[in-house]
């Protein structure tokens, strides 16, 4: 199961990225739990709600997994939705658990040791990078 999560996951990123929201909600069960630091949510029209409003690119960078659960270390940019304009910038880390060849949560948080703690993994998880 492990190589499948780190694949979806990593398929997952390939979509944000290209803005192709029906393929990230492909990937991800339709009753998927997205949460951060603005809140937690349950379904696949509120993650398509959220491609379309945060403007956000996600760059994985290392990827650490133990059965089901993918923690990535991600540069993040947010840019304005109206001008396209770079408004923040950084590096985050995300949880994913990925069931039945689909994500079933994501939740992002402020940075990679806060997400590698919230899922009970370590540097020994680490698989690298995608």
């Amino acid at each position: 199961m492990s190589a499948l999560a780190v694949r979806v996951v990593s398929d997952w990123h390939e979509a944000l990225n290209g803005g192709d929201a029906d393929r990230l909600v492909e990937l991800s069960h339709p009753d998927v739990e997205v949460g951060g630091p603005r809140g937690n949510g349950q379904s696949a029209r509120l993650l398509r709600e959220w491609v379309d409003r945060a403007n956000v690119r996600l760059e994985p960078g290392r990827f650490f997994h133990r059965a089901d659960t993918v923690v990535v270390e991600e540069r993040a940019q947010w840019r304005s939705p109206e001008t396209g304009v770079l408004v923040g910038s950084g590096t985050v880390g995300s949880v994913f658990v990925v069931r039945g060849g689909q994500v079933a949560r994501v939740t992002r948080h402020d940075d990679l040791s806060g997400a590698l703690e919230a899922a009970c993994l370590d540097g020994s998880h680490e698989t690298g990078t995608i």
